[in-house]
């Protein structure tokens, strides 16, 4: 029996013998598996042959006062194989005495614990990128925000200037329709980040478990789903200033791209509500400023959300389609959201002008789109409704080459 104890030791551990002087004189085949080297090239060699270059030699000193003090000593030991490449295993030196109480020889028993070694310093690793990314993302959003601020202080300073050309009331209107929709934009940022903060967390939760579990590529595919989530959420942040650069010079831009940004920027809010966008969009180039056209469906959008939930209507159903027609293109928002009565369709363009209450809207969202459309785009607006739809019709010259 004890013959059968000595071999499950010997076929489930890593194990050698040497002298009270460190030369080895015996290893069993999990020794030699580990390390590459034969039983013949280590037995009589100092069992410095397999000690790591990068490990410090006050550590030895330490192991060496050990167990000549006839005490165990327990260790994690990086050790180098006979082919370079490195090695961890969890040590256990027992100095063994003799009939006089001497040390008569040292018996070292290990397990390998390599990939575990190797995981945790992955892990550390992955860690100090985590925290560099988290830095930058912190900055980044620190430099958006500033530069939303600064864009802000542009708007109102455009606006005073306005003024004082004599197109203060239009102006001061605009203005009112401009910052209602930065706060609007600002509530979107943070809805649009409640998800992706919530998938973060899971991810980085996951990372955690996979770590505890040795699980490298469950570590490996965490990793990379949160880069992926931050990055997006930076993104994000692009988007929101972007749209709120102050760019006033016309040029030739594609309707379809402005309409698809509106609807990338409202993404979550248009899911959240359950709301369902069909588009049919056509490439066409019309002479204008793209921001304000994309702001011109939002108010759209936001306008027809508001309508769902107000006239309670549960299939939520949005149609926008472009075309090419007579000279013009043609820009049609329709949705089922319960129409517009008949009385008050003659005054939906006009300013301060709202069926919503009051913490819902200023008045000014369609006055500013219709605005646009005209002095903007050199284009119109307008509207029709009946049977519980309503459709809002931009048309807007084209250009010679465009028609």
């Amino acid at each position: 029996m004890l013959k059968q104890y000595k071999e499950a030791i010997e076929k489930s551990n890593i194990i050698s013998k040497t002298d009270i002087n460190g030369i080895i004189t015996f290893v069993n085949d999990e020794f030699c598996k580990i390390s590459g080297y034969s039983r013949d090239e280590l037995i009589g060699k100092n069992h410095n042959i397999v000690r790591h270059p990068d490990i410090d030699a006050s550590k030895f000193k330490f192991l060496w006062e050990t167990v000549k003090a006839k005490d165990i000593y327990k260790d994690t030991v990086k050790n180098r194989a006979k082919d370079g490449s490195t090695f961890y295993v969890n040590t256990t030196i027992v100095p063994i005495l003799d009939e006089n109480d001497n040390i008569d020889e040292f018996i070292a028993i290990r397990y390998d614990v390599t990939r575990e070694v190797i995981l945790k310093e992955e892990l550390l690793k992955k860690e100090i990128e985590y925290e560099e990314l988290n830095k930058t993302l912190e900055k980044r959003v620190q430099e958006q925000t500033k530069e939303l601020q600064e864009l802000n202080k542009t708007l109102e300073q455009r606006v005073k200037e306005e003024i004082t050309k004599n197109e203060e009331k239009q102006r001061v209107m605009f203005w009112q329709s401009r910052h209602a929709s930065l706060g609007q934009m600002l509530a979107n940022i943070a809805h649009q980040w409640r998800q992706p903060l919530t998938e973060l967390n899971l991810a980085i939760f996951s990372i955690k478990k996979a770590a505890i579990n040795n699980n490298s590529d469950d570590l490996s595919k965490f990793y990379k789903e949160s880069k992926k989530i931050i990055k997006n959420m930076s993104e994000t942040i692009d988007d929101f200033t972007n749209f709120f650069k102050p760019k006033k010079e016309k040029y030739y831009f594609n309707i379809s791209g402005s309409i698809r940004e509106s609807i990338t920027l409202l993404d979550n809010s248009i899911k959240d509500d359950l709301i369902n966008i069909k588009t049919d969009l056509t490439d066409i180039k019309v002479l204008g400023v793209e921001n304000e056209l994309t702001q011109v469906i939002i108010n759209l959008i936001n306008n027809s959300k508001d309508a769902f939930i107000n006239n309670a209507i549960l299939i939520r159903e949005m149609s926008i389609i472009t075309k090419k027609d007579d000279g013009f293109a043609i820009i049609e928002v329709k949705d089922n959201a319960g129409g517009i009565h008949k009385e008050n369709l003659e005054k939906i363009f006009e300013p301060y002008f709202t069926t919503k209450h009051k913490s819902q809207g200023t008045g000014l969202g369609l006055f500013m789109s219709k605005m646009i459309c005209e002095q903007g785009l050199n284009g119109f607006m307008y509207v029709n409704s009946k049977k519980g739809t309503t459709s809002f019709i931009i048309k807007i010259p084209l250009d010679k080459n465009e028609k």
